[in-house]
């Protein structure tokens, strides 16, 4: 039920984003999901693709600075308050949250909320003990 997360560290010069989904694609790579986050110096790119030790191993030859991660990926009712639910279920055990991104899947008309919290073992039980669906790393890779 863990989905393996790039992240690249990107210095705030012209082009780099460019070109880390450049290798991307030329390797066949395809982005599944993104973040970055920013500073006045550089900036973390995070990233659900599609062959996650592929994309790290071409990312590191070609000089990046990149780690994985483990993080959830739950599905989400798109509808008003269908986050909140979700929300309110971790912080009921007092799991935090470190970051999140979403995106819409629109043939499934719910949201994938991407979640690194700091205990994910526990995360992803009590998820599933209120009937959230977990996808697992091969569900999200493949969308």
């Amino acid at each position: 039920m863990k989905v393996k997360q790039i992240s690249v560290f990107l210095e705030n010069k012209h082009g780099r984003l460019a070109e880390v989904t450049r290798i991307l694609g030329t390797n066949n790579i395809n982005i599944r999901a993104l973040s970055i986050a920013d500073t006045t110096d550089f900036g973390i790119l995070r990233l659900i693709v599609s062959y996650p030790d592929q994309a790290y191993r071409v990312l590191k030859e070609s000089g990046f600075t990149v780690s994985t991660t483990d993080v959830i990926a739950v599905e989400v009712k798109d509808e008003p308050g269908g986050l909140a639910g979700v929300l309110e279920i971790l912080q009921q055990v007092n799991i935090n949250i470190e970051y999140l991104y979403a995106f819409i899947q629109k043939a499934t008309n719910a949201a994938l909320v991407v979640f690194r919290v700091e205990q994910l073992d526990e995360a992803i039980t009590v998820l599933q003990k209120n009937n959230i669906s977990i996808l697992s790393g091969n569900q999200v890779y493949k969308l």
